[in-house]
């Protein structure tokens, strides 16, 4: 990819805009910023003017100005007018994770996706790797650090072979054009985004992007528990090597087995090793696990990280006991499958708190998980939906998180669990599933 002189837009800032714009400076690229906000609410201008970066808006006229290539924010819709406006100029439009895979050297990328499980799985899977080969083992992509910023800042422009453990969401995917891992997964499937995607049949086609260009000896890692997964690994099929992963079937290539997570034969992890809650769990190490052997890691390392591993921040993350009833922080539960996995961690006297953006996914599959549900209590905009839909007049209707809190801790007794699993995303009442994650801990531990 040549860059130097050439008129690049990045269209929306956060992160991953930043992230590029650093990159495309190394490579002399002219750069123009497209922003919504106003140039004075740009926290980041001073380190925009040192780069040379000219800040523009949205208008259909502004992306009339002759540019070469676009970087989009994955936060930016697909949709957008300014977007089509692009494209319809001839502009091509891509990510910051195909920039920065096009001007890297080359590495060992393992890409994980799905709908729910990302976070888990790529930051175990970094940990394992990471026991092995600690100096060139990078996690980052949908997890928070862009990929661009790893490139840069681990001189992978001049260096290759290092593992590079990316989480990618379906926004991440749309976008690709040559990035080629080799090795990826898609954890599962299941509905979600349809605000933004539109159907669900978009939504799923996204995550298959991710091996569109996997093959030879690249290797796909299949869920063999997913019936969806599967429908659609049929309708694009996967033209590299592949292995399967099964909770239920002791067929795969990775089950389990005398109470061991066992791969291509092997024990390679005992159950008894999992300190994470949750059946989904031992799934997520199947995976890591998995991708970690293909990358040389001796089963005996693979088992001490698995060891160690104690989960992930805000996800059936253990916050506090009080009072004898523990309180767990699953904020990063955004749609109605990863609340179901978080139920499905619990056996009973589970406080439900769910609630906030309505994205207006069905509740058919948590109503039909409430067994071990002791009373739920709904809160933010879609809150009273979630209510109505899954126990009606049982349940409980607040306006906020403080506010559902406070009730559940009013009903629960020794022995019962506090769980706040949305649902949906945050944005009614927070900047994101984060902050909203913060605000409940901190609640929880000012009790």
């Amino acid at each position: 990819m040549e860059l130097n002189g050439k008129r690049v837009l990045v269209v929306g800032l956060a992160k991953s805009g930043m992230a590029a714009i650093r990159l495309l400076h190394e490579f002399g690229a002219v750069i123009t910023l497209s922003e919504a906000r106003a140039r004075d609410q740009i926290n980041e201008l001073d380190q925009l003017n040192a780069y040379g970066v000219t800040v523009c808006g949205q208008q259909p006229e502004d992306a009339r100005q002759g540019f070469d290539l676009c970087i989009k924010n994955p936060g930016v819709p697909e949709s957008n007018p300014f977007i089509q406006a692009l494209r319809a100029e001839g502009v091509p439009v891509i990510t910051e994770i195909e920039l920065a895979f096009q001007l890297a050297k080359p590495q060992h990328y393992l890409a994980i996706t799905g709908s729910n499980g990302k976070t888990t799985t790529a930051t175990l899977c970094y940990e394992v790797i990471r026991a092995a080969y600690p100096e060139k083992t990078h996690l980052c992509g949908n997890i928070g650090t862009p990929l661009c910023d790893v490139i840069l800042d681990e001189n992978l422009l001049n260096e290759e072979g290092h593992y590079i453990v990316l989480e990618v969401s379906n926004f991440q995917l749309i976008n690709i054009d040559r990035f080629r891992p080799e090795a990826a997964t898609i954890i599962n499937l299941s509905p979600d985004h349809l605000d933004v995607m539109g159907s669900l049949e978009a939504y799923y086609k996204s995550k298959t992007e991710v091996y569109r260009n996997m093959e030879g000896d690249d290797f796909f890692l299949i869920n063999a528990d997913d019936p969806v997964l599967a429908e659609y690994l049929e309708k694009y099929p996967v033209r590299c090597k592949t292995a399967a992963f099964s909770l239920e079937r002791a067929d795969t290539e990775v089950c389990l087995r005398n109470e061991n997570i066992c791969i291509a034969g092997e024990d390679v992890v005992p159950l008894s090793d999992i300190h994470v809650v949750g059946r989904h769990n031992q799934q997520n190490v199947m995976v890591a696990a998995s991708l970690a052997k293909y990358c040389g890691v001796p089963n005996e390392t693979i088992r001490k990280a698995v060891s160690e591993f104690k989960g992930v921040e805000h996800r059936i993350e253990y916050v506090r006991e009080w009072n004898g009833v523990k309180f767990y922080n699953d904020s990063k539960g955004t749609n109605t499958d990863a609340t179901v996995t978080a139920l499905k961690a619990f056996d009973k006297g589970v406080i439900l708190l769910a609630g906030g953006f309505e994205k207006g996914l069905p509740m058919d599959d948590v109503k039909a998980h409430m067994g071990c549900v002791k009373q739920l209590i709904g809160y933010g905009a879609c809150g009273p939906r979630i209510v109505r839909e899954t126990v009606g007049d049982k349940g409980i209707v607040v306006t906020t998180l403080d506010e559902a809190l406070a009730e559940a801790v009013k009903i629960a007794e020794p022995g019962d669990v506090v769980l706040l699993s949305p649902t949906t995303s945050s944005f009614d009442q927070f900047r994101n599933m984060e902050e909203r994650g913060e605000h409940f801990k901190e609640l929880v531990n000012a009790l």
